[in-house]
């Protein structure tokens, strides 16, 4: 989905402030959060990571950017807990004191072929274009990206299709590429002559470009 979350190459936001010797949680209650998902993900197995993405990206955009890391974490497991029915958003709320704003619904996913493929359809040095696509539901190809040519530099094992695993398809395992774009590809003007981007993708992502 087009939200909030993706915003690579947008302007605009300021400069981000960097914490010297910042710690991994700033309060007690981060690190319950941080443990709740790996409880959920790895342990209970009520959600996978994928979802739990999509979670955070169907975030209000209003509270997504007053929100910090950690409650965006907790918004996206509370969301995902109302939705496999593990608790009621009324349960949340009353345990909260107050309103408990969670997540807005899955969007509709578009049709998912999960039929395997066995061999990489790319090779280092072919030249890939990264197909222009706007899903309602969840997909990690970057909006920066969609259309633009690039070189494949490595061909990396296959792994879950996140553009299917976070809307509950089956398995389907894709193969993935480290794909090099020039600046110039990215940025037109604006950027430098010397430098390139490299962003990894999934094969059904890729085109193959002339």
């Amino acid at each position: 989905m087009d939200g909030i979350h993706d915003l690579g190459g947008m302007s605009g936001f300021g400069a981000v402030n960097v914490e010297r010797g910042e710690p991994v949680f700033h309060q007690t209650w981060e690190g319950r959060v941080f443990g709740l998902n790996a409880l959920g993900v790895a342990v209970l197995t009520a959600y996978n990571v994928d979802e739990y993405r999509h979670s955070v990206e169907r975030m209000d955009p209003v509270h997504y950017l007053a929100a910090s890391y950690y409650e965006r974490m907790l918004t996206g497991i509370a969301t995902l807990l109302v939705e496999k029915g593990v608790v009621t958003h009324a349960e949340l709320e009353a345990r909260a004191g107050g309103r408990f704003p969670i997540s807005r619904p899955v969007a509709p996913s578009r049709s998912i072929d999960v039929s395997p493929r066995e061999s990489a359809r790319f090779a280092v040095g072919d030249t890939a274009v990264v197909r222009d696509i706007h899903p309602a539901g969840h997909t990690r190809v970057p909006r920066y990206v969609r259309g633009k040519r690039g070189v494949v530099v490595h061909v990396a094992p296959r792994f879950s299709f996140p553009d299917a695993a976070a809307h509950g398809s089956p398995l389907r395992l894709e193969h993935t590429y480290h794909v090099q774009f020039q600046a110039a590809e990215l940025w037109a003007e604006a950027a430098a002559s010397n430098e390139v981007v490299i962003v990894d993708l999934w094969d059904s992502y890729l085109e193959v470009g002339s």
